[in-house]
C-alpha cells in the first residue's frame, strides 16, 4: 500500500480550506484518508498552516511522499527539509 500526505478539499464553492491528510494512493481526493495531519487555509492573510508535525515525520518516516504542493507548505513550517 503506497501511502501519499496530500490536500483533500472541504469549503464552500469559491471558499477552499483543506485538509492535510495521509491517504492511500487510489483513494479519491477528498475520500477515504488514514489519519488527518493538519489543516491548510489559503484565504486567510497570512495563509493559515496547523500541523502535527510529529505524526508528519513519522508518516515520512514510514515512506509516504508528500504531493508538490504538501511538500512545499511542509517546508514553509520548516517540517520538511530539502535534503529529505
Amino acid at each position: 500500500m503506497a501511502v501519499k500526505i496530500r490536500l483533500a478539499r472541504h469549503g464552500a464553492k469559491k471558499r477552499p480550506f483543506y485538509r492535510i491528510v495521509a491517504a492511500d494512493n487510489d483513494s479519491p481526493r477528498d475520500g477515504r484518508f488514514i489519519e488527518k495531519l493538519g489543516t491548510y487555509n489559503p484565504l486567510q492573510d497570512p495563509v493559515q498552516v496547523v500541523l502535527d508535525a510529529d505524526r508528519v515525520k513519522y508518516w515520512i518516516g514510514q515512506g509516504a511522499t508528500p504531493t508538490d504542493t504538501v511538500r512545499s507548505i511542509l517546508k514553509r513550517e520548516g517540517v520538511f527539509s530539502a535534503a529529505e
